[in-house]
């Protein structure tokens, strides 16, 4: 078991705070700000306990320059501020006498947050390849150490685990956000309540190799959408059309359906259309009936009716990937089927793993019908695959 925040005695400490801020933004406006949301309360237990909070995160990669104007997290910490109804001191480093001073003269109940933590990847990617020294001095500027952002767990960087080797014995702890994330997607992968049931889209099978194998064993049924589903139809020896296939994937997906049998459930139709674009003309057919000069961009109704009698008795779904191109209206039907399906279960825990899944079920209005959506996209892919997450390592055990 791991430490949470609720372990730590933040009164009148200094607590360094990691948080996934690594928001979308456009022209210097953030577009969703659902991570800032997401990390709210672990923020607001530390000022309302009298702890002070020095909050940071990375915001995109920086590499030139003209990074360091496009990524500043400035807008990040005034929208944090006016979220909080208190003021946010924002310093514009990531480290040096102005930080240092900011934190001295802090005061119980208030917060300061310093720069992207990657403008230390401008001079030898210092954040992302754990650099010592940095982790050091970072740790060297709080007393207590709180991990809330699950998104960077599968990396150890400077600002999560090299601050954890740093803090000392006992002193870092996950944040009600990092807690979730380890209760539902750690819990699927070490003792689900079954039946089981993950469902698995997106484009490629090549991004969830490791996932597709790891619940084959853990799960009662995975059931395949999305672009994936080609690559296994092609395996088992169908025509595909136009549909996008890894061909260099095909002898792995007959493993798959090899290991899988019984398990692994593929589409039986699915919506195609002889161009990728959403006015185009589409119908559905048969995956046995593909013509050669179309592909398939949705599953079909059929397949959404088998996938719902699938979903319906289950006590864990698993939900990461969509199940076509969801982003256009008339090949998003599969993934609002599914997104349904999941939704309406009664007395079941539906866990969405990140990813394009988990702005879907926004996007289509279902994400309070959801235990647990997950902020982390290659976090819990790599979660699911039973890796081991540094991030997560590297908090203190109670």
């Amino acid at each position: 078991m791991k430490k949470v925040i609720t372990d730590l005695d933040v009164m009148g400490k200094k607590i360094l705070m990691r948080v996934d801020f690594n928001v979308p933004m456009k022209d210097g406006k953030i577009t969703d700000e659902n991570r800032i949301v997401q990390a709210l309360p672990s923020i607001k237990y530390v000022l309302e306990n009298g702890g002070k909070a020095i909050v940071f995160s990375h915001l995109g990669k920086v590499k030139t320059e003209e990074d360091l104007e496009k990524r500043n997290i400035e807008p990040v910490a005034l929208r944090l501020s006016e979220l909080l109804e208190k003021p946010v001191k924002f310093i514009n480093a990531t480290r040096g006498k102005e930080l240092e001073k900011a934190i001295l003269e802090m005061k119980d109940g208030e917060i300061v947050m310093f720069q992207n933590t990657r403008y230390e990847d401008l001079d030898g990617k210092k954040e992302s390849k754990n650099d010592a020294e940095l982790g050091k001095y970072w740790a060297s500027l709080g007393d207590l150490f709180v991990n809330d952002a699950f998104g960077t767990a599968h990396r150890a960087h400077a600002s999560n685990v090299g601050i954890a080797e740093n803090i000392g014995v006992g002193k870092t702890a996950a944040g009600f956000l990092m807690e979730k994330e380890i209760k539902f997607i750690g819990g699927v992968v070490s003792n689900p309540t079954r039946p089981l049931i993950a469902i698995l889209g997106g484009a490629k099978v090549s991004d969830k190799i490791g996932v597709i194998e790891n619940l084959l064993e853990k799960a009662d049924k995975v059931l395949v959408g999305g672009a994936m589903m080609f690559t296994f139809l092609k395996a088992q020896g169908k025509k595909t059309g136009l549909s996008l296939v890894e061909e260099d994937k095909i002898e792995l997906a007959k493993m798959l359906l090899e290991k899988g049998k019984g398990k692994l459930i593929l589409p039986i139709d699915t919506v195609i259309a002889k161009e990728f674009k959403n006015d185009a003309e589409f119908r559905t057919v048969s995956v046995d009936e593909i013509p050669e000069d179309s592909m398939g961009l949705d599953i079909g109704k059929a397949t959404i009716e088998l996938f719902e009698k699938e979903i319906a008795g289950a006590k864990t779904v698993i939900w990461n990937g969509p199940m076509g191109v969801f982003e256009m209206s008339n090949f998003a039907k599969g993934t609002i089927g599914v997104c349904e399906s999941i939704a309406h279960l009664k007395e079941a825990t539906t866990i969405i793993g990140g990813g394009d899944s988990a702005a879907a079920a926004i996007q289509l209005g279902f994400s309070e019908k959801f235990t647990h959506i997950s902020t982390g996209g290659g976090a819990s892919l790599e979660y699911l695959e039973g890796k081991i997450l540094p991030g997560i390592d590297f908090i203190s055990s109670k």
